[in-house]
């Protein structure tokens, strides 16, 4: 049973700005994913490439500048999508200075969300403390992908006790709909059964791979949560975030 979303969708991870980190390296690509998006009801997308992560350093005007040129692009193909800016950001000591002097973008560029990557294979001693410090600084830390992180599959508990300090959690929609392997898939059950979600997302890079599609997840989602929750996932709770909003 397909689920009839009424209120728009807005995806808060995706690498799909051209030539910045390892999303599209052509602009054209971009727009092929984002039409993928429209036509699957997303309105809002907000561009996380990573940053600060030993690889890829996305500047905070370049992102800007990037998101800005999409934007324009999407207009001229009548396209009805909206891209804002944000970034994917590794743990790291400054980052509460880095936020503030705005080298390292929040969500929509609001001084508040951020989505930030843990290692996949072990949670660094002191996580807990980090996210501590950055929520008395005001700051939302939103862990991306939990269901892909080795310590989490084996520790659920784990993000419940970052939760519990004041974390957000995202997941991707292919831990949901199965394609990203079993592990992923249970992880993402227990954790939205214990109700430890609060966005699903595309985290999407390419046309090939993980596709701009959510539906299919809300749907998959709907199954444990039911359907108000999982509509929430991708529609009030991104949406009170990029305007800045507590969930």
């Amino acid at each position: 049973k397909i689920i009839k979303i009424d209120s728009f969708m807005i995806d808060i991870h995706t690498h799909i700005l051209p030539s910045i980190d390892d999303g599209p390296e052509m602009v054209e690509e971009s727009i092929e994913i984002c039409k993928i998006a429209a036509n699957d009801g997303i309105k809002k997308i907000v561009a996380t490439p990573h940053s600060k992560d030993g690889v890829y350093e996305a500047k905070s005007d370049k992102i800007l500048e990037a998101v800005d040129v999409l934007n324009l692009k999407l207009k001229e193909n009548q396209i009805d999508i909206e891209i804002l800016p944000g970034s994917e950001v590794h743990i790291h000591e400054g980052l509460v200075g880095n936020i503030e002097s705005g080298e390292v973008l929040t969500i929509n560029n609001g001084g508040k969300f951020i989505l930030f990557e843990l290692p996949f294979v072990f949670i660094p001693p002191g996580t807990d403390k980090f996210v501590f410090n950055l929520k008395a600084n005001g700051i939302v830390p939103i862990i991306a992908h939990a269901e892909r992180i080795a310590a989490f599959q084996k520790k659920p508990e784990l993000v419940s006790q970052l939760v519990k300090i004041g974390a957000l959690v995202q997941v991707n929609a292919q831990g949901l709909t199965g394609r990203a392997g079993p592990g992923d898939k249970k992880c993402v059950e227990l954790l939205l059964k214990n109700r430890l979600v609060h966005f699903i997302a595309s985290d999407v890079h390419s046309l090939t791979g993980r596709p701009p599609i959510l539906s299919n997840a809300v749907d998959c989602a709907a199954r444990i949560v039911g359907e108000e929750e999982a509509r929430a996932l991708v529609c009030h709770n991104p949406e009170q975030i990029i305007n800045g909003l507590d969930i």
